[in-house]
């Protein structure tokens, strides 16, 4: 990993609560303002401001899906 990741504001597979099934269910919670959190269930961090990769659902059960996540201010606002 490289050691400034971190600091780019980009972070590893994340998680968000509650374990949306769908991406698109996902997407009408936010939209609908929903507080939605993004988590780091490893060692990684979110960071404040920046990109993410999200998956879900959670472990154990099966990822079906995948999104791109940007994060202003510690808050989730958008999803791609």
């Amino acid at each position: 990993m490289d050691p400034n990741h971190e600091q780019q504001g980009e972070s590893d597979m994340a998680y968000v609560s509650p374990n949306f099934k769908t991406k698109k269910a996902l997407k009408e919670a936010l939209a609908a303002g929903q507080p939605i959190e993004v988590f780091q269930p490893g060692l990684g961090v979110i960071p404040h401001n920046g990109k993410v990769t999200l998956e879900g659902p959670h472990y154990p059960q099966p990822h079906t899906w995948y999104a791109i996540a940007t994060i202003v201010d510690g808050k989730l606002t958008k999803v791609s």
